[in-house]
């Protein structure tokens, strides 16, 4: 079977595909004025790309021949149907053919042309059945029937017949062909000479000669008929071509337009365009560190939620300090009372109680400080990733310094946190906020606390609400301390030390290195460049036929 297409030049091409699928990873073009003097590179062509065998490929040799004597046509030559594997052959080998031929024939811009010998029943042959299943009206098909001169005697008529589209009816009909036997093309018997003697051959046949003047007969005859037929399909094809292109060039421009432009060529260009990329990132960094929205995550939507699970646990708390100052207080001579008098109290022990549950918090700030770490380090390096998404080498180091900012910053709020805690062991805080405090906490229409009457809360009875309304104190100072501290050293500390160390990468750096796409980008790019260059040049060639 052969599909054939059109081509604005002067030559013949026949594109061979009997290589391996799975090596199919390019196309070996060959330039030849003789047939004789390609053929051993079309066979190294063929091990080449299929291996030594008889596998097969969807990808093409292309043979160009350019001759003022031949045809404006292309050709595409597909194997024969296999049915019986041989030479190591895989076993679904029939079925990989036929897979192949589908993807040619099935264009609506080709032409199909099924080579058929007058010697084989042609209701049974295989290639006439897959052509009318991707043309059912037979308005792409041609077939043509070979080897004429293997005829049996009495069986001519039928031939006539089937020639004249009496049998089954194609469109563009039948066309009988004698071409070179193998001792012609051993013999050296050049084209011309076998063109001569394949016409002289219809016109003595006692049956065939008519057909040579129906132009339905010869080689010659072919390629007329298949000029014009392309010819005229071309025009029909035509108009849906220029809006496939027209559709092909609005998606590939808009493609391009989602891809980054990429740094320029010039050496000048490039460390501007670099210092763009770096402040660009540097923005990004400083509106997330403020708390501008940056990506779909809003980062302190994010930390409210944690410091705010913080402000509950402290909360959860109160209850459990109330609770233990309560049972000390009861149990005080049977478990804390000293060397002091009855009726006389021991500050320490209540100090302690304090100091011993404060520290209690430490586990669940320190929690809270790596959740923190985590989300913000998170932030940064999604906008890296984002910024330098076709530069591995800037991705690359502004992952490492966001690492490391993060990992300093954290031992730096560590140590914050742990002197924030050390100073709660002081149980310490200004008398009017204690009273303040204390008054909340006391039942309503009671006595006011206050400097003049002090004394008089001078009672173990009264220490659980006392101790009450110190711990409130520590609740509120830990609920805003901790998140402040975690906030300015991981956010806006680490947002300020990345970008002054990502604009120290401008100090005798290589900006080629640091501008270095990754290859598939740079690749894709390229590809969809030259994409638009194609189809913009067929566009410009099919308006010249409008």
């Amino acid at each position: 079977m052969v599909s054939a297409h059109w081509r604005m030049k002067p030559k013949l091409g026949r594109s061979h595909c009997p290589l391996q699928p799975t090596q199919a990873q390019r196309s070996e073009r060959v330039e030849s004025t003789t047939t004789g003097k390609s053929t051993p590179t079309i066979l190294h062509a063929q091990d080449k790309l299929a291996g030594v065998g008889l596998g097969i490929c969807d990808e093409l040799i292309t043979l160009e021949i350019s001759s003022p004597d031949v045809c404006d046509l292309t050709m595409i030559d597909l194997p024969g149907i296999a049915r019986v594997p041989v030479k190591g052959q895989p076993d679904d080998i029939g079925d990989q053919i036929k897979h192949l031929i589908l993807n040619f024939i099935g264009k609506t811009e080709t032409i199909i042309l099924v080579v058929v010998p007058c010697n084989v029943d042609i209701a049974t042959t295989e290639a006439l059945k897959m052509a009318q299943e991707v043309d059912p009206e037979g308005k792409r098909t041609l077939a043509i029937l070979t080897k004429p001169d293997l005829v049996d005697k009495g069986t001519e008529k039928n031939i006539l017949d089937i020639v004249r589209n009496q049998v089954i009816p194609l469109s563009k009909g039948y066309i009988i062909v004698k071409c070179r036997g193998q001792k012609q093309i051993n013999d050296r018997i050049s084209l011309s000479d076998a063109t001569r003697i394949e016409r002289d051959f219809f016109r003595r046949h006692e049956y065939f000669s008519g057909l040579l003047y129906e132009e339905k007969a010869t080689t010659q005859c072919l390629a007329t008929k298949l000029t014009q037929d392309l010819v005229d399909h071309i025009k029909k094809s035509l108009p849906l071509i220029s809006e496939q292109i027209k559709k092909q060039l609005w998606d590939t421009r808009k493609e391009l337009s989602l891809c980054e432009s990429g740094p320029p060529l010039e050496p000048h260009e490039r460390k501007s365009y670099l210092i763009d990329t770096l402040s660009l990132f540097n923005d990004k960094i400083n509106r997330l560190s403020t708390g501008e929205l940056v990506s779909e995550e809003n980062l302190f939507i994010l930390l409210r939620s944690q410091f705010k699970k913080w402000n509950e646990h402290l909360d959860w708390t109160k209850e459990t300090f109330h609770k233990t100052v309560q049972k000390v207080v009861m149990e005080y001579d049977l478990k804390h009372r000293g060397r002091e008098l009855a009726g006389f109290n021991n500050y320490s022990v209540f100090e302690m109680v304090v100091q011993r549950l404060v520290v209690e918090l430490k586990g669940p700030a320190m929690e809270t400080m790596k959740i923190i770490r985590e989300t913000v380090q998170q932030q940064f390096t999604d906008v890296a990733k984002t910024s330098f998404m076709n530069y591995p080498f800037l991705q690359c180091v502004s992952l490492n310094k966001i690492d490391n900012i993060q990992s300093t910053q954290e031992s730096l709020v560590q140590e914050r946190l742990l002197e924030q805690f050390e100073m709660e062991q002081l149980v310490y805080t200004q008398d009017a906020i204690y009273y303040k405090s204390l008054n909340e906490c006391m039942v309503s229409g009671g006595e006011k606390a206050s400097d003049s009457n002090c004394a008089d809360f001078d009672s173990r009875s009264k220490y659980p609400a006392m101790l009450k309304a110190y711990y409130e104190i520590v609740v509120q100072r830990l609920a805003d301390q901790v998140p402040m501290l975690i906030r300015y050293f991981l956010l806006k500390e680490s947002g300020r030390m990345l970008c002054r160390e990502m604009l120290n990468l401008m100090d005798g750096s290589n900006v080629n290195e640091i501008l270095r796409e990754e290859s598939e980008v740079s690749r894709k790019r390229i590809d969809m460049q030259n994409r638009l260059e194609r189809l913009t040049l067929a566009q410009k060639k099919i308006s010249n036929f409008f």
